[in-house]
Parts: C-alpha cells; structure tokens; sequence
C-alpha cells in the first residue's frame, strides 16, 4: 500500500490528460509530475486517491534527449511542460489526444494528428492575474500559491508592466478587495483593457489613479467603465476578407495570438460558400462573421453569455455579412425545431456540451458538426455521442493554442452518415 512521502523508482510509459505522466508500481497507476515518457525517474507520493497515486519527481535518474532546462517554475500557471522540448510537446499532445478518443470515446483514429506549433512567448492575449496581499501573479499548479506571471513568459513584456502599474496603484489607494485583474489585448497589442474584479460601489469614485494607467486603452470595474474603451478589436484576414471584431474585456475569446487566424481559417474552410450555417456557443462572432463573410453563408449564430452577446450582436450588424445574432442558452435554442443547417459548429466551454445541449444538436441532423474544443476529454465523450447518433468522423486537426502546457485546442470534423459535401 503507497502512502504520501514514500519514494518509489519509477520508468515512465506514456502521457496522461492534464500534464501528469503514467507510471506503475505492481500494477499500481502513479500520476507522476515533472517526467517525460522514456524516463525513470525517482518520485515522492504526494496523495494517493481513488485508484491512482499522485507523485512528484524529485530527482531524474535516466533523462531522455528531449529533457532541456526549464526557463521558470513548471509549477506556475501554463508552465507545467516548461521542462520538455517544443517538438515532444506537440508530440505528447497527439498522444493524449489519441488516447482519450480511444479510452473514453472508444474511438480508433484513422491516423496521426497534426498539432499546428505556435511561438512558446507572448502568445497569450487574455489572461487573469491574481492578487493577494501586495502581489499579483499566477497561481503554482494545485494552490493559491502566487508565482510571477512575468517569468511565464506568456504575456507581452508590456503588459506585464501595465499590469505592475496597475497593482502599485490599487496598492496605494489599499483596496484589499480586488482579488483578480483580468487582462485583454488585441493582436497587435495596440489595445489593451483591464478589468478590475470585486470592486466595492463605494471605491469607484476612489479609483481615478488606476484610470490614469501607462499602458492601457481602457480599463473597467464591475459594470463600470472607468477610462477608456472597454472593448479591444482585431482585424483578421481570412480567405482576402479582413474582418473586424470587437470584443469586451470580460469576453471570452481563442486567447493566442500567433494561431488566431489560422484556426479561423481551418473552421472556415469546412464551410461551402453558401451554406446555412448554425453557429453555437458563438462567443463575439469570432466563427460566426468570419464564415458569414468569407464564404458568403447565411449563420445564426448562439450565444447565451450577456456580455459576449453584446459584442455578437455589434458584430454581425457592422460585418455586412447575413448574420443573425441570438441571445439565449444554447440548450433552449435546438429545443426549438427548424430546418436542418448545412453547417453546425460548436466550441462550447471546457466543460462540453450538457446532455440536453448535445441531444438537440444531433436532433438538427446537419450535414457537417464542427466541434472546436480546448479540452480532448469532453471532446472525447462527445465525439462518442455524435457517432451514436448518426455521424461520423471526418478529420481530425489540433492547434496549439497553449504552448508549455498540456492543454491543446481540437477540431474535429463529423459528417451525417449517408450525406457528403456537395
């Protein structure tokens, strides 16, 4: 029986979802941090949970060539494949897509995944930075332990420093209560907005230093608008079409800049021009317009988030493309019943689509599903659902949106058995 503290000398077989590696000790699965595949290692037991053991390697015995030296903590936020060569990450991220299709959707691949690489530095155009006493940073992997989100080196240097600026003036003015500071630019870099989390009513009068920020196009807090635009804009060029898309601050959006256009371009390709598109989950337009406009398609698009809604609805009016916005939960749009699309793309949030969600998709019995998402377990089990319900896999593709770390961005292509692109 494993307990915690105990040192176990492991030979790691493969990757796992979530940036752990497998090992096994008698038969035992150990989820060991800190490895690479080939390797042994020696590694302490962190906790031991319900069938697996959690370890942390302490020391690496025999490395493999793809090992290099860590450029910060692999601790801190989006940094947990710091320790690994660039080409083996894309290579482990194929095989954790791989293995979650085959283990959780019961799926054979029909080959290799190609995952799209993407510069490891200043990729990232959104982020949330937490604050706690006088620091600002990321969290370590599994804590509320701050780490200094500059030493990531995802950000901009330049919005490392906005941020800095930012934190000295909340220090100042010694308002404790906000707690995080969420960050978002364009891909330019030429607009760049902060949001202000759990401002009190009565500390926003207080809050004019904070305003003043180097650095900043517009900054918010709660439902305010303090200086500024709250909104960034990107201009994107798909198929010699540039489009433009405005989003809020606290819009969701693909959060890297160096693959933003090439993963739009990927989802617009699997459209015809002229088709009836259904987008959902459609966030500000991102898929939607782009689609609208590059391959002249009629879209409805699908967004419940009101703040998101909002820049959907702008969008499609300036866009000049045929784009219906709707503010509604996804669930309670395809429990309506309409014509099928030619079309249907989805990239619901990491947690998938519900069951209800999902079951009225299928019910729209479109000739394509394009399924965008940033994580390959849901991903996985959904893909095994669209399969029993009529589809089947057409191609597969991976972007890493998220160098560094053991996330990646997955679209998959689902084709209504018996219909084909005409």
């Amino acid at each position: 029986m494993l307990t915690p503290g105990q040192t176990l000398a492991l030979h790691v077989e493969k990757p796992a979802a979530g940036g752990r590696m497998i090992a096994r000790v008698d038969g035992q699965v150990v989820l060991v941090s800190g490895a690479i595949p080939g390797e042994r290692v020696t590694a302490r037991v962190e906790r031991v949970g319900r069938g697996v053991v959690y370890a942390q390697a302490t020391s690496i015995d025999e490395p493999v060539a793809d090992r290099r030296e860590p450029f910060t903590d692999p601790m801190c936020g989006g940094c947990l494949y710091a320790h690994i060569a660039y080409s083996r990450q894309l290579d482990i991220k194929e095989q954790v897509i791989t293995d979650a299709f085959a283990r959780i959707g019961r799926i054979t691949l029909p080959g290799r995944v190609t995952v799209a690489p993407s510069p490891g530095e200043s990729y990232r155009m959104r982020a949330r930075v937490h604050r706690r006493g006088p620091h600002i940073g990321f969290f370590r992997e599994g804590t509320h332990e701050l780490c200094d989100a500059r030493q990531t080196r995802q950000l901009l240097p330049a919005t490392c420093d906005a941020l800095d600026r930012v934190n000295r003036a909340l220090r100042l003015l010694d308002l404790s209560t906000v707690g995080e500071l969420e960050v978002a630019e364009n891909v330019e870099a030429s607009q760049r907005v902060v949001h202000l989390d759990s401002v009190l009513a009565a500390d926003v009068p207080r809050l004019a230093a904070v305003a003043r920020t180097d650095g900043l196009s517009g900054v918010t807090a709660g439902p305010v608008t303090l200086a500024g635009d709250p909104h960034v804009t990107d201009l994107l060029s798909i198929d010699q079409h540039v489009i433009a898309l405005r989003r809020h601050v606290r819009t969701f959006f693909q959060g890297n800049r160096y693959l933003l256009t090439a993963l739009v371009t990927h989802v617009a390709a699997q459209v015809m021009p002229g088709d009836d598109v259904i987008d959902l989950y459609a966030g500000a337009g991102l898929f939607s317009v782009s689609v609208a406009v590059a391959r002249g398609s009629r879209v409805t698009a699908v967004e419940g988030d009101s703040v998101a809604a909002c820049d959907l609805v702008e969008n499609a009016r300036v866009s000049g493309g045929e784009v219906e916005a709707l503010r509604l939960p996804v669930e309670e749009f395809v429990g309506t019943s309409r014509r099928p699309p030619s079309v249907l793309i989805v990239d619901p949030p990491r947690t998938g689509m519900s069951r209800d969600a999902l079951q009225g998709a299928i019910g729209l019995r479109a000739r394509e599903v394009v399924y965008v998402s940033c994580d390959v377990a849901t991903l996985a089990r959904d893909a095994r659902r669209l399969l029993d319900g009529g589809y089947q896999m057409r191609r597969i593709d991976a972007f890493d949106l998220f160098p560094n770390t053991p996330h990646v961005e997955t679209v998959v292509v689902f084709g209504r058995v018996g219909t084909a692109r005409p």
